[in-house]
């Protein structure tokens, strides 16, 4: 078979929160040409291109990572939020809310409404917006089973509401669209989830999916309503959009017989390294 184009999110941003040391990929076949971009959220893009006359029947792609991880914690969204923004409903400010507009906007049909109804049971009058934001987590946590899923695609939020069933994507797409219903600027969250397995979590040993609001102050906080984290603990950013459908791990192309279909596997694995030392901060001279 003969493969096309490649499209790979695998690589962080380096950031006050995560501090990107070495990233390395491995691709058998090599490809031509690798090349690097960011796409329109600011996120690394990998692009991949074979020799139209290569043939090959495997593709392997190894990303290798090391990096150090600060976790904000519950507490800081809550020392840093906006005074202004301490209670739901609040108004974003008139400069950011050009900026925020389409994050804010439903993106998946709702006719009935069932996804507003379901917001609603957390936005009784005036209440803490963080409180409000917690509950909706945990309730997803508790309130839904988790089910992997290998089919293409991300399931409306309506179909998760139905079923009480979904995926990590699932789980981040309803939390998103209930946020979007009371009029909270939400982004899709790809990354890795470290499970020491010993906390229940689940959605490790492949990509993982979250999301993050933003509140004002606070900046985006992160929101695993798959496992009912908060503020980013145990989550690995690599990549944040509007809609799911902009932030897949891997997509690409091949051309060949039918019996050249090949079955796709995907393993995450992670571990902890010895603390690295803080870096030492020295005035500036000269």
């Amino acid at each position: 078979m003969a493969l096309g184009p490649h499209r790979l999110m695998v690589r962080p941003q380096d950031s006050h929160d995560l501090r990107l040391h070495a990233a390395t990929l491995q691709i058998d076949p090599p490809p031509a040409t690798t090349r690097w971009a960011h796409d329109v959220f600011g996120n690394s893009i990998c692009i991949l291109e074979w020799p139209e006359e290569a043939r090959t029947d495997h593709l392997s792609i190894t990303s290798r990572l090391d990096l150090t991880h600060y976790p904000a914690g519950p507490a800081l969204p809550r020392a840093t939020l906006d005074p202004a923004a301490e209670f739901f409903p609040f108004s974003y400010a008139s400069d950011e809310m050009p900026d925020l507009a389409r994050l804010a906007e439903r993106q998946v049909p709702d006719p009935a409404r069932l996804v507003d109804g379901w917001a609603r049971r957390f936005s009784n009058g005036r209440m803490r917006t963080l409180g409000l934001l917690e509950t909706m987590t945990q309730a997803i946590r508790n309130g839904f089973t988790y089910a992997a899923r290998a089919e293409e695609g991300t399931q409306p939020p309506t179909q998760t509401l139905e079923t009480g069933t979904g995926s990590c994507r699932d789980f981040a797409l309803l939390m998103m669209e209930a946020a979007r219903s009371l009029g909270l600027a939400a982004r899709f969250v790809t990354g890795y989830l470290y499970d020491t397995g010993t906390q229940g979590m689940v959605g490790g040993g492949s990509t993982h999916a979250w999301c993050s609001i933003y509140l004002p102050g606070a900046g985006w906080v992160e929101y695993d309503p798959t496992n009912g984290l908060l503020a980013g603990t145990h989550l690995v950013r690599v990549a944040s959009t509007r809609t799911p459908e902009q932030a897949i791990p891997m997509a690409g192309s091949f051309t060949g017989t039918p019996s050249d279909a090949m079955p796709m596997e995907i393993d995450v694995t992670t571990e902890v390294q010895p603390e690295r030392p803080a870096p030492s901060l020295r005035p500036a001279t000269g």
